[in-house]
């Protein structure tokens, strides 16, 4: 029990005195989350204005792959980019296995579903709204993207964040594709991971703290765009 304690304690001290370790680690975890969720964004949000407003052939099936993609196991993410950026795969000759860009890679494939499908559900509320005026105003497939995606801001935020909350918390794909080195790759998941199967309970802690303060940073500011959408809309 003493132990617990005096964990606990040293746990708290790193993260008050911003231990170097602890904080090179979070804002690597950072960097490589916001640069995923910026990707995710630019690809999905623009992908699910589209099949808001655009009726083709294979839009009901795409939208069910994306709804199906969001419950993808990360490890398989992880194992198929692997194979694609080894040294035997078709993008083997840039390098980018075990680099930050692999997990921006391997985030980028996990979230990009998640955001545009809770995007697709705003987009195509407001588009019912909107589908009218638009057509009436003759105006081209590109401003009626560009309208929807202004005017849906606040739910393509909450869409965005909790993007950002599933690619901070993400562990399996990471490991595999970052391969969790010391001063590269590591970041807040793989090194609590590592680090309590040393036995430092300490530093995993304060990780794990740091973690769960991002996390639920993310999950407050959700709650409150969402209060803030629906007191729009009255």
């Amino acid at each position: 029990m003493s132990d617990l304690w005096s964990g606990l304690a040293q746990a708290v001290w790193l993260v008050v005195t911003l231990d170097a370790a602890l904080v090179e680690i979070a804002l690597r975890s950072l960097r490589v989350s916001f640069s995923a969720l910026l990707i995710a964004s630019f690809i999905a949000m623009p992908l699910a204005a589209l099949l808001a407003i655009k009726r083709f052939r294979w839009r009901r099936v795409i939208i069910a792959v994306l709804n199906a993609l969001m419950g993808l196991p990360p490890v398989v993410v992880g194992l198929v980019v692997y194979v694609l950026l080894s040294r035997s795969g078709p993008l083997g000759v840039f390098g980018l296995l075990f680099t930050p860009t692999a997990m921006i890679i391997a985030q980028v494939v996990i979230i990009v579903p998640l955001i545009a499908s809770i995007s697709h559900q705003a987009l195509r509320d407001l588009w019912h709204d909107y589908h009218d005026l638009l057509i009436s105003m003759n105006v081209t497939q590109m401003q009626k993207i560009r309208t929807l995606l202004w005017d849906a801001r606040r739910a393509l935020l909450t869409a965005a964040l909790a993007g950002f909350g599933r690619a901070i918390g993400e562990v399996g794909a990471i490991m595999v594709v970052g391969g969790n080195i010391d001063h590269a790759t590591r970041v807040l998941t793989t090194a609590i991971a590592l680090e309590t199967g040393k036995g430092d309970f300490a530093l995993a802690l304060a990780l794990g703290f740091v973690l769960i303060a991002l996390a639920i940073s993310v999950s407050l500011a959700i709650h409150w765009l969402s209060r803030t959408e629906r007191e729009g809309r009255w």
